[in-house]
């Protein structure tokens, strides 16, 4: 998940150099999505924890 947010991001950026504003918004907007759900995921999964049986 944050493999892709940060390759959207590079994306973003590199659209964002070469002008093309409407791409660099939209990789912008789907890098923080994908970023606030990892976070959202890691802080799940810290929470709970890995349990042996």
């Amino acid at each position: 998940m944050l493999h892709y947010a940060i390759i959207f991001l590079i994306v973003a950026l590199v659209a964002g150099a070469l002008g093309f504003s409407g791409i660099m918004g939209a990789a912008t907007n789907i890098a923080w999505i994908l970023f606030v759900i990892f976070l959202i995921l890691f802080v799940i999964g810290l929470i709970t924890g890995r349990r042996r049986v």
